[in-house]
């Protein structure tokens, strides 16, 4: 996806400094290409969404017998990730000015949008808003909401499907939860076919774009990794270590050293499940939590505990409105937020998870599906600062968790 980016780039940038007839026909004529890679995206986002969420929450159980440990994680976890979106959004409002487009580019690059997908055309003219917003959250038709691609009504109905498979007997409840993993593994599967065309596909999205419009995207794309990397520092020191520090009475130099091995590890090969090992030796060997304890809340917070991507995708859904040009009022912004938390429940263990599970966000609030395909020629860089704040999170949340239940060992 690098070698696609920086084809893309290269590519444009030539073509719009030499205004060549030749590279500019050849750089406007490969966005059907990248708008079929698009397609094959989308095509997985609804199924994906529905059966990780669904698994993820059946699994916990009845809720009566989940008990107070797991209301606690999950508090914890959620949140901290709506502190992330609200630092993303205050971090992205001040930060991407810096690289704005002119209004006539916006235009352009809007323009090309439409023309390209006539259901972002759609979306944009169906955003509801105020009461609207609330009552179209429950799908009187849940089917139609999918096939619509409303992901968010389809997200709640999910949601209250699982929490009722949770209450089932353990029999019952697993034969869902089996056929949900199948399903998501399947899926996932799906989604690494996919990204097997990405160097391509971004290629072919990337190059009509910088074609257009030269440096002045390259310096906007600039600008967005410094926002999201600025913003998950600000999130790590002003939410996790004050509450490592106040909460859990561990010193933040302490549990930084403790806590080094995994955010390197998380870091380099951005999976927090990869980084599990390493997390519960950090826990139980430096940290001295209780094992009963690490070994629920690291797992859990592995697969559900997202702030730092919450926080790229708040500062996501801002650049690629600024990007566009498309106006984000009070309203839209609340839309946005509520989208971004929800989707980032939703983050499978795939690569570019966090850009695609944007797509509800996008819906949403109108913003063109196109956007996706530029954070995720960027995504790599971000991707490693996001799971080493996701890493610092899950031992965060162990660690406070543990301190309010008073099962640190000696």
């Amino acid at each position: 996806m690098g070698l696609g980016l920086l084809g893309g780039l290269l590519l444009g940038l030539v073509a719009a400094a030499t205004q060549s007839r030749q590279l500019l026909w050849v750089a406007e004529h490969l966005r059907p290409v990248g708008t079929l890679f698009l397609n094959l995206l989308q095509m997985v986002v609804i199924p994906l969404v529905a059966t990780a969420l669904f698994a993820g929450i059946a699994k916990l159980g009845h809720l009566q017998a989940v008990g107070r440990l797991v209301l606690r994680t999950l508090g914890f976890f959620w949140g901290t990730a709506v502190a992330a979106i609200l630092i993303g959004f205050i971090v992205g409002s001040l930060i991407l000015p810096l690289g704005r487009l002119n209004p006539e580019q916006q235009a352009a690059l809007r323009q090309a949008a439409v023309a390209d997908s006539s259901f972002i055309h759609k979306a944009a003219e169906d955003i509801p808003s105020g009461a609207r917003f609330i009552v179209e959250l429950i799908p009187a038709n849940p089917v139609r909401a999918a096939v619509e691609g409303n992901l968010l009504p389809v997200i709640v109905f999910v949601t209250f499907l699982a929490v009722a498979a949770a209450a089932l007997p353990d029999e019952k409840r697993a034969a869902l939860t089996d056929l949900a993993d199948v399903a998501t593994a399947a899926l996932v599967k799906i989604v690494h076919w996919v990204l097997l065309l990405a160097p391509i596909g971004i290629f072919a999205l990337v190059a009509p774009i910088v074609a257009r419009f030269g440096w002045d995207v390259v310096k906007a794309m600039a600008w967005f990794i410094a926002a999201v990397i600025v913003g998950l520092a600000i999130f790590i020191t002003a939410v996790y270590l004050p509450a490592v520090a106040l909460i859990a009475r561990v010193p933040p130099r302490r549990f930084l050293r403790a806590a080094f091995p995994s955010m390197l590890m998380g870091f380099s090969t951005t999976s927090s499940i990869a980084t599990l090992p390493t997390m519960l030796e950090a826990a139980v060997g430096e940290l001295r939590l209780a094992p009963t304890i690490a070994s629920f809340a690291l797992p859990l917070g592995a697969s559900i505990n997202r702030g730092g991507s919450a926080l790229f995708q708040a500062v996501a859904v801002l650049f690629v409105a600024q990007l566009y040009g498309v106006p984000l009022g009070f309203g839209e912004a609340f839309q946005a937020g509520a989208a971004v938390f929800l989707a980032s429940l939703t983050v499978a263990s795939v690569p570019t998870a966090s850009v695609v599970s944007l797509l509800p966000a996008f819906t949403a609030t109108g913003l063109p599906i196109q956007g996706l395909s530029i954070l995720m020629a960027l995504d790599r860089i971000p991707d490693m600062f996001r799971t080493m704040t996701n890493v610092t999170g899950h031992l965060t949340g162990a660690t406070v968790i543990a301190a309010i239940e008073a099962e640190r060992r000696p």
